[in-house]
């Protein structure tokens, strides 16, 4: 992803994109082992300056189409009201820009984005509360676009430590409030003298659970901030000193259906309160499929 302003070109560093949790941010799945596709499409026509004015670019069109597939497991752990989870994805992505009048800056590219692996996930849960902690990972499957990568990869290793909680509002768990809190190490990229920014985001929302759980609505939000600015002898000049940030909210619901074990969850955010960086909204669509259930232990 490129920024154009005026006839200085920078180069975007891989900004994260938030609002792809949604009502699901801190919740503690039931053990299991689960696959999951979830389609994500971005749109924006606007880049935001430092200060969060516009930066006129006439024509601009941005859209960010991306597909990922992961697999995630859930076990109880024996005497206790602990979880351990896992999980892991790979996304492929599209990412077209195109500016009116300077076909020059304009692009599309098409290939894998970053690894996502997290080893552990702790919960606990009671009939009231649920609470997690984690640690993730974020490979990268090449270099940066800046460093001659080919794909949409960031080119950088990324550390993430996330902790978070849902509250319910009644012991049946059909009202709650779950708020999830990461903070994104992200380390040198390959082949090139840039470091991003460390990013601080939280993600959550509030939702409801109606007609016997088959359906779930609520409303998502999210908030992000870099806390440090990107450094490196190879940085370009125009983004020296440069920190983004981005809040937003939108609609979400999802139906299950239980004779096939599957959900599908769907969500749109608009972006507020931006600055450094594109405005935009987002489209998320998610499947999940429950492939095996741990067998209970037959009662003698």
């Amino acid at each position: 992803m490129a920024l154009y302003a005026d006839s200085s070109v920078a180069q975007d560093l891989g900004h994260k994109l938030p609002g792809l949790i949604g009502l699901d941010a801190a919740r503690i799945p039931e053990p299991g082992l689960y696959v999951a596709n979830r389609l994500v499409s971005y749109r924006a026509n606007e880049i935001r300056a430092r200060d969060g004015s516009v930066i006129p670019i006439r024509g601009l069109d941005m859209h960010a189409l991306a597909n990922g597939v992961g697999i995630a497991y859930t076990i109880k752990l024996k005497r206790s009201s602990f979880s351990l989870s896992m999980a892991a994805s790979a996304p492929i992505a599209r990412l077209r820009l195109n500016i009116e009048d300077r076909p020059e800056a304009s692009f599309d590219r098409f290939g894998l984005t970053d690894i996502y692996i997290q080893p552990a996930r702790l919960g606990w849960r009671n009939n009231r509360f649920d609470v997690v902690g984690a640690y993730s990972l974020y490979l990268p499957t090449d270099q940066s676009l800046l460093a001659g990568g080919k794909g949409l990869s960031s080119g950088h290793t990324t550390h993430q430590f996330s902790a978070g909680g849902t509250a319910y509002f009644k012991n049946d768990r059909t009202a709650f409030l779950t708020t999830l809190a990461s903070y994104d190490n992200n380390r040198r990229k390959r082949n090139i003298d840039i470091t991003r920014g460390d990013i601080f985001q939280i993600q959550g929302g509030a939702g409801v659970s109606l007609f016997d759980r088959r359906i779930e609505t609520g409303v998502a939000g999210y908030w992000l901030r870099q806390v440090s600015a990107d450094r490196g002898a190879d940085l370009p000049p125009v983004l020296e000193g440069v920190r983004d940030r981005v809040y937003g909210i939108g609609p979400e619901v999802a139906v299950t259906m239980k004779t096939i074990r599957s959900q599908i969850r769907m969500r749109y955010e608009w972006d507020l309160g931006v600055q450094s960086r594109p405005r935009g909204n987002i489209f998320v669509v998610g499947v999940n499929f429950v492939a095996m259930r741990p067998q209970t232990p037959r009662t003698p």
